[in-house]
């Protein structure tokens, strides 16, 4: 596999803004030669960036066997929202971000079966929400620890007045994956497929998830959900990327 670093302009953003991107080699590529690879974009968390799955997890080594690209761009603080005081995020993952990784690397497929997105914790939010309003590009959704239930789990009350303007401008609106789910749910459109695993003692998302177990099993909508041992930590999110790439709808 290739490990790229790369730093572009975003127009959406205004910024240079950068992105980790994980190749298949086929020197270690053990599947079929494809004319083009399906794509994991690989959203992190809160106070992270776009180094640090290939710094913490063995995501490179983990992705040798499936024959797919990892695409690990930075967020900042967003939340993957187009921000109340910030940089519209949200339009950049959505729209501008695969534009400009097609442009880059064109072996990577632009077909929505082979498109997939996860992330850890806000990444976890952030794959959710691309996928609830965005459900024609990505075939599949996960997330590990995912902080869900954002209005009623707050951290840093600065970052959340930031993207989203106040708690109270949460609910019902674009920034509620709950509401952007029962919005899914009446459309005529594809739902991803869902994944979503978290720790047994992890206090910080524990409720969100099991909200969002229990809601999406009352709307109808089919997902995988797995509770396991394991907190908040990298330890957990190292191990349970495995669970994501097994889930991973690739067509053999």
């Amino acid at each position: 596999m290739a490990l790229l670093h790369v730093n572009f302009f975003s127009n959406v953003l205004g910024v240079n803004t950068n992105m980790e991107v994980i190749l298949p080699q086929k020197a270690y590529f053990t599947l079929p030669d494809k004319e083009s690879y399906p794509v994991l974009y690989l959203l992190h968390g809160m106070s992270d960036d776009c180094t640090i799955w290939a710094r913490r997890t063995s995501i490179e080594r983990y992705a040798t066997n499936y024959g797919i690209a990892v695409v690990m761009p930075s967020a900042q603080l967003s939340w993957y929202s187009d921000m109340a005081y910030g940089g519209r995020f949200f339009t950049f993952f959505s729209e501008e971000l695969p534009d400009i990784v097609h442009d880059f690397f064109p072996r990577i497929s632009k077909k929505r079966e082979d498109t997939f997105v996860a992330g850890l914790s806000m990444g976890g939010y952030g794959a959710f929400k691309l996928a609830f309003r965005k459900p024609e590009n990505y075939a599949f959704a996960g997330a590990l620890s995912g902080a869900f239930d954002v209005k009623n789990k707050v951290i840093i009350q600065e970052v959340w007045d930031l993207a989203f303007g106040s708690n109270d401008k949460i609910d019902g609106s674009v920034n509620d994956l709950f509401f952007l789910s029962q919005e899914l749910k009446k459309s005529i459109k594809e739902i991803p497929q869902l994944y979503f695993s978290y720790g047994k003692d992890d206090e910080l998302v524990y409720a969100g998830n099991k909200r969002m177990e229990k809601h999406l099993t009352e709307l109808g909508i089919e997902h995988i959900c797995q509770e396991h041992e394991g907190s908040h930590t990298w330890e957990f999110w190292d191990e349970h990327i495995k669970d994501i790439l097994a889930n991973l709808p690739i067509k053999k």
